[in-house]
């Protein structure tokens, strides 16, 4: 997400918005609907497969549905605009005047990247991967659809306890678990903004 972001905000910002309205296009279609159509894409004789057998990457189709892999693309797919647009947000707001006063005192592009454009990229960074890890989280239409019945996802496992097994024990203490999860790192990040508006202010 941050390469994607960082290419859109260097752009000159007529182009910007252009760039912001590509990255939201998928959204205009219900996840559902992404996802059955992200498991032709990936399937046997799907395009991908067509077009690796075209170019001689591979001799015969490559089996991708009812994997892991297929999850990965998948999550990847739906959630990739959750983490570009706040990383996007806080390079906007990013004085290039720093860039080009760290250049002046000798340091290169690539160490100014890091030592500056990075740090001030933290809280969009942070932001993004909330925005990222909460819903995957919890996520159970891609892992069923694109990973099949031996993906083990706590979204997924989740349903088939309480619906499939009717295991309503082991489904709490499920539940309960993805609430931890979920909590924990969001009270570290109020800590982490308390403690950041204190040094600011």
């Amino acid at each position: 997400g941050f390469p994607t972001a960082y290419f859109i905000a260097t752009r000159p910002a007529n182009v910007r918005p252009l760039w912001v309205f590509l990255i939201t296009i998928p959204y205009w279609v219900n996840l559902l609907i992404r996802t059955v159509s992200m498991r032709f894409m990936l399937r046997e004789e799907g395009p991908l497969n067509n077009a690796l057998m075209w170019s001689g990457i591979v001799d015969s189709p490559l089996q991708m549905i009812n994997t892991n892999f297929a999850v990965q693309i998948g999550l990847f797919y739906s959630y990739l605009p959750f983490m570009v647009l706040p990383i996007y947000a806080t390079l906007e707001k990013l004085d290039l005047d720093l860039l080009e006063a760290a250049e002046d005192l000798g340091c290169s592009r690539t160490s100014a990247f890091w030592l500056i454009t990075i740090p001030l990229s933290k809280t969009g960074i942070i932001a993004g991967c909330f925005l990222v890890f909460i819903p995957t989280l919890g996520e159970f239409v891609i892992p069923s659809l694109l990973g099949g019945s031996q993906t083990l996802m706590i979204g997924k496992v989740l349903w088939e306890e309480f619906f499939n097994n009717r295991d309503w024990p082991v489904a709490s203490a499920l539940a309960i678990v993805m609430l931890l999860l979920l909590l924990v790192p969001i009270v570290l990040f109020h800590r982490f903004q308390a403690r950041e508006m204190e040094k600011h202010g």
